[in-house]
């Protein structure tokens, strides 16, 4: 295996590992095929192995390969992915991908003001907003793909009893449900039964017709369970003042087979976007104060109402801010015994 280079982020406390040389050729007319081939490929996978897993990652890792978009009418494409496998959406890492790519110089940016970048991902193509003043990143705001509820109230049965859960769409389908119907705060204290919990939920529901995309069976799948504390609705001054009167809610993602989510879930705040439109909690100017189990904060509000794979669906903007942590190059000894590496959760 070649060297393979890094560059870290974090957004919100979630990490991102964007890998920017040393990656396999990933074959494929559009972002979703280089998906499936990347899923297939035993070198490809090698090569996110190496970087998620433990000594030079750990069990809730997360990053993405930098491919080709779909078309010249995006900026660039990538391959999200974590220690169980490929995602189809991703929020924080497109906020991480618009902060580096202004940053690294990819794309030129306005010193003062605003500049798009399109990214193509594998459940469609999403634009990362990216603020600078005196040539410094700012906020990066992504407009997602439309998002939209699937179903209310389904009935789960787990271990803590008979649950009901919210199913929506935003980018990956996922799981709500209140912490409290299991007992639980989204509190750092709760994340072992958090993680239980969020577990079951998602394996629970994966296999019925709520986990079935509508038009394209590659895009299956509850990704996670997201499990939030309402803190009711009111005026926030962090928010600006399209926020008065919007939610404001904590959640915490448990995806993959048991990954927490540090920040506030970037297509997840879409998902739950769409529930609160729809509840009419979250109409056009009001804005959602999403947090994390570790206090960071995104910003979510609807951008326009839509018609998306037969529902009423929203175009949703979710904001927040991504840092760099490091760089590094990475090897594999073909001597070490260890491989590619191992987890232990």
């Amino acid at each position: 295996m070649d060297a393979v280079s890094v560059t870290d982020y974090h957004t919100a406390g979630e990490p991102f590992r964007i890998v920017t040389g040393g990656l396999p050729e990933i074959p494929g007319s559009t972002v979703l095929d280089r998906r499936s081939y990347a899923q297939q490929s035993a070198a490809v996978d090698a090569v996110r192995q190496m970087l998620v897993n433990e000594p030079r990652g750990h069990a809730d890792m997360y990053g993405g390969f930098l491919v080709p978009p779909d078309d010249d009418g995006a900026d660039l494409g990538v391959l999200f992915w974590h220690k169980d496998g490929y995602s189809t959406a991703c929020g924080h890492g497109t906020i991480a991908l618009g902060a580096w790519a202004v940053r690294t110089g990819l794309v030129t940016a306005a010193a003062d003001g605003d500049t798009e970048i399109v990214i193509d991902v594998p459940s469609g193509r999403v634009a990362a907003r990216v603020t600078c003043a005196g040539g410094e990143v700012q906020q990066v705001a992504f407009r997602n793909i439309p998002s939209y509820v699937v179903a209310r109230d389904v009935e789960v049965k787990t271990s803590r009893g008979r649950l009901r859960a919210d199913i929506s769409y935003g980018g990956a389908l996922y799981a709500f449900v209140p912490a409290g119907s299991v007992g639980l705060t989204v509190a750092p204290e709760h994340t072992a039964d958090l993680i239980s919990v969020g577990r079951e939920i998602k394996w629970a529901l994966n296999d019925t017709e709520w986990a079935r995309h509508p038009s394209d069976s590659r895009l299956d799948g509850i990704y996670g369970t997201i499990l939030y504390d309402d803190l009711g609705d009111g005026a926030d001054s962090a928010g600006g003042a399209d926020s008065a009167g919007g939610p404001h809610q904590r959640n915490v993602t448990i995806f993959a087979d048991g990954e927490l989510d540090r920040s506030p879930c970037g297509s997840g705040t879409s998902a739950r976007i769409a529930l609160l439109a729809q509840d009419g909690r979250l109409p056009i100017g009001r804005t959602l104060r999403h947090e994390s189990i570790v206090g960071t904060t995104f910003l979510g509000r609807v951008t326009e109402e839509v018609r998306a794979d037969g529902h009423d669906a929203v175009v949703t903007e979710v904001a927040g801010m991504a840092y760099e942590t490091g760089r590094a190059t990475f090897t594999l000894d073909p001597r070490d015994p260890l491989g590619t590496g191992f987890v232990l959760r």
